[in-house]
């Protein structure tokens, strides 16, 4: 169990040593290549030492990998393990935490997100209003100016659902979700509009668990599970807690969480009928 940037370092660096065998060098020719010293190389793919995103670059070029989707999400892994980066949230990172900017980094460049929520809409389903509501709740008496920038990350942080390709989003919620009137009656009838509508998205999935389904696997621990284009060793779990976040990246924790997620999913409602009951909460 490891925090975020130690994670992303380390499978960083597997990744690439991975491509440094598949060009046929040693540490020792990409060193020596690149003008670099080979204890360089070696700490990067231990991940002993972070490495920038510029530095990511020359040792793509250096092994051929032409691969424009793969050189981004690489790319980007290195701002987010410690290394630097440009993404729009570096420009947040007097506001928010380096545990959030590097869940927005995991977020960016994930193809596939599934979570479990049991007590909030997700941040990237929320309406202006019920953000803002959700962040006073949460972090009492910070003033107002800061509220809305916390707001505006999280509704930038939606992009990813217009992107091209968009994020695909598998969201299961429980019921309790709905009828927590965050914000009060209009903020919250606003809300369940707007999960009508972003539910019917091709590449949004709405499942609900009803009051009936009782317990199930996961009720008192929400997670997200992230997915990567080309590279399934990097999905990694994020395990949410009040100070701070936890991220899971042994085959065995995706493995569990992956089979929880899939049991969620057959517990809960369709995505039809979830709409269906979305839509009678909403007429009260």
């Amino acid at each position: 169990m490891l925090h975020g940037p130690v994670v992303r370092r380390r499978k960083l660096g597997e990744e690439l040593r991975s491509l440094r065998h598949t060009s046929g060098l040693t540490s020792r020719d990409a060193a020596r290549l690149l003008g670099w010293h080979q204890s360089k190389v070696s700490r990067i793919e231990t991940g002993a030492s972070g490495v920038t995103p510029a530095d990511v670059s020359r040792l793509l070029d250096v092994y051929a990998v032409r691969d424009t989707q793969l050189r981004s999400l690489l790319e980007v892994l290195a701002g987010s393990a410690g290394g630097g980066g440009s993404g729009w949230w570096h420009a947040y990172r007097g506001l928010i935490p380096p545990q959030y900017r590097d869940f927005i980094s995991l977020e960016s460049q994930a193809s596939t997100v599934r979570t479990l929520e049991t007590s909030v809409v997700p941040g990237l389903l929320q309406t202006a209003g019920y953000a803002r509501a959700v962040t006073r709740a949460s972090l009492d008496g910070l003033p107002d100016g800061r509220v809305d920038s916390l707001v505006e990350v999280r509704l930038t942080r939606q992009r990813v659902l217009r992107a091209s390709p968009p994020l695909r989003f598998t969201a299961v919620l429980d019921e309790a979700v709905l009828h927590r009137e965050v914000g009060g009656p209009e903020v919250m009838g606003d809300q369940l509009q707007h999960l009508r509508q972003v539910a019917q998205l091709p590449h949004v999935q709405l499942q609900l668990l009803p009051f009936s389904v009782g317990g199930y696997v996961g009720l008192t621990c929400p997670f997200v599970i992230f997915s990567f284009p080309n590279i399934s060793d990097l999905d990694v779990v994020v395990l949410d807690h009040l100070t701070s976040s936890l991220y899971l990246e042994r085959k065995e924790d995706l493995e569990a969480y992956s089979s929880a997620f899939r049991s969620l999913q057959a517990h809960a409602l369709s995505p039809e009928h979830s709409l269906d009951l979305i839509t009678a909460i909403s007429r009260g």
